[in-house]
């Protein structure tokens, strides 16, 4: 069989990117402020996306203790620091990037995105990890219908979808639930989020006779604004059912779920 090749676009930042952050950033710690800058920067440790760089006088004196340990990056060193608030006390949370790092970056510190309790861009609180300016989600109404088999029997038929193009990931396509077999769908806990879409209100697993195939769908009740229109549908990963666009079948991406990519997502 040939080897599958992606048809959506990938990444193209590379590692060691560096840009300016054109937003105010704020961070809250146990509710109070950690952090306010209008002087951030992007950096890119992996291509997926950017880790956020901050101005060391504009996190709250006295938060960062070093811890005297040096951090190998993959675009350089960086001292390891303990974020400590009369709240709270969180080793290894931040690191100071050393002299070896991108110009642009070096003496900024970088914040493990859990070690935040809330990360806000301007107004609006952002989760996961940041936004990349380079990444485009798009959701667009789509008149080709859409058949969805596993193990050869049909959970999904429907005559329309919205079609979700998201840079680096393949196409994903949400379904009226009127179009699904729910005979076949097992809701499960689990529960993911995307810092462009939201958070999942539900997943389910497949059932296929004496077989179940888990966390195959899931659906954003309440996406952010942007993704409104895949509110209340359903969508199935490609990477693990047999997709039909207008008949035609579509080869499967290589197998990276959601769950997959997060955890990718999060290396730093």
């Amino acid at each position: 069989m040939a080897p599958y090749t992606p048809d959506y676009p990938g990444m193209i930042v590379p590692v060691g990117h560096v840009e300016p952050v054109p937003r105010r950033l704020r961070g809250f710690v146990a509710g109070r402020l950690l952090f306010d800058t209008v002087g951030a920067r992007y950096v890119w440790l992996w291509p997926g996306y950017p880790q956020f760089c901050l101005p060391r006088e504009d996190i709250a004196e006295g938060a960062l203790v070093d811890e005297g340990t040096s951090l190998a990056l993959s675009v350089g060193h960086a001292g390891r620091h303990t974020l400590r608030t009369s709240e709270v006390e969180r080793p290894g949370a931040a690191w100071v990037w050393s002299d070896d790092a991108p110009e642009g970056i070096v003496g900024l510190v970088s914040l493990r995105w859990e070690s935040v309790d809330a990360w806000f861009e301007e107004d609006e609180q952002v989760f996961v990890h940041p936004r990349s300016p380079y990444t485009r989600v798009d959701a667009l109404r789509s008149g080709r219908g859409v058949r969805v088999e596993v193990d050869g029997t049909v959970v999904a038929d429907a005559p329309s979808s919205v079609a979700v193009f998201e840079t680096g990931l393949p196409t994903r396509y949400y379904l009226d639930r009127v179009h699904v077999d729910w005979t076949r769908m097992v809701p499960t806990d689990t529960a993911t989020s995307c810092p462009y879409k939201g958070t999942t209100s539900g997943y389910w697993s497949v059932r296929t006779g004496a077989t179940t195939h888990p966390d195959l769908a899931w659906a954003y009740d309440f996406p952010t604004r942007q993704l409104t229109p895949v509110a209340g549908l359903v969508a199935f990963y490609n990477e693990h059912v047999d997709l039909f666009l207008d008949g035609r079948p579509l080869p499967r991406p290589a197998a990276v779920s959601r769950v997959e990519w997060e955890k990718g997502q999060r290396r730093a």
